[in-house]
């Protein structure tokens, strides 16, 4: 993770700099190596250090925390105490995603593993029979049954059509050509 410490009005030593570093990079642990960069801006309000961070997490989670105190150590400990209640959440937020998205089987585990699908994936669905039917026929069929479309032979050419309803209440007929 990438840290940068800018200070306001305030020089910011090297040790104050190196004891940032130390408190931030624990959050990295939280976040299990996603931090990609973090920001501290140092600077100061009227009697008290003001102590800025910003975390950007992979998937453009941003996490910010914002604390004053009237000592720097402990106005930066104290925004990386917020930073890491936020991070423990996202944290838990990515794990029950992953838990539940992807349900084990026992099958699953004893069976060779599956190819990686990328894109759509086609579902199939149990096969019908093309019946030859006119396309009055196939009409009458598809308005009285609930489904979107109908696979029909024509019985006159002998060809295959996909009868289908279209958003509008009317109905779409695709034919091949030839």
């Amino acid at each position: 993770m990438k840290l940068t410490v800018t200070g306001r009005h305030v020089t910011v030593s090297d040790a104050v700099r190196d004891g940032i570093s130390r408190k931030v990079h624990r959050l990295d642990r939280v976040l299990n190596d996603s931090a990609v960069s973090a920001q501290c801006i140092i600077g100061r309000e009227r009697q008290l250090f003001v102590c800025e961070l910003t975390v950007h997490a992979r998937g453009d989670h941003m996490l910010h925390a914002v604390a004053r105190h009237n000592r720097l150590p402990s106005a930066v400990l104290a925004a990386v105490e917020k930073l890491s209640q936020q991070a423990t959440r996202l944290s838990d937020r990515w794990k029950t995603r992953r838990r539940t998205s992807r349900p084990i089987r026992a099958a699953a585990l004893v069976a060779e593993p599956l190819p990686e699908v990328r894109g759509p994936r086609v579902v199939r669905s149990r096969s019908q029979a093309v019946k030859p039917m006119s396309l009055d026929d196939a009409l009458l069929t598809l308005t009285d049954s609930q489904q979107n479309f109908l696979v029909f032979r024509n019985a006159e050419s002998d060809a295959v059509g996909i009868l289908y309803r279209r958003p509008d209440g009317d109905f779409g007929l695709i034919e091949p050509e030839g």
